[in-house]
């Protein structure tokens, strides 16, 4: 199932973002999700995910306590809020289901996902 990432833009260093994930039928709702991201010239890497009820989330060590992930089951969506960008963070932002919210299920789904969505840009200027 491609789930659609969107919510991206052009933002100042210092400022916020909120992307949203979303997906036609049930999957997203009843799925563990995960936030990657791709910058140019680089492998696409783990993020954030979150477990199915919410109750479990991971982050990577450069976005942890800048970053947020929620999720809302009733609007079958899942949101990473983005706080104190930098240009570091700039890349193409992908959102998929991953196995669980962890960091094997992260490494995994980077593995094996051969499908991963057109993505939304997050560009952080100086």
């Amino acid at each position: 199932v491609q789930l659609q990432a969107s919510g991206g833009g052009l933002v100042q260093a210092g400022g916020s973002l909120r992307l949203s994930c979303t997906a036609s039928g049930d999957t997203l709702r009843y799925s563990a999700i995960g936030w990657f991201r791709q910058a140019p010239g680089a492998e696409r890497e783990a993020v954030s995910c979150i477990s199915q009820s919410g109750g479990s989330t991971y982050y990577s060590d450069s976005v942890k306590g800048r970053f947020t992930i929620s999720r809302d089951n009733g609007m079958n969506t899942v949101y990473l809020q983005m706080n104190s960008l930098t240009p570091e963070d700039t890349a193409v932002y992908y959102c998929s289901v991953v196995l669980a919210a962890t960091t094997y299920a992260m490494d995994r789904a980077l593995r094996e996902n051969d499908s991963w969505g057109q993505g939304t840009q997050v560009t952080v200027s100086s």
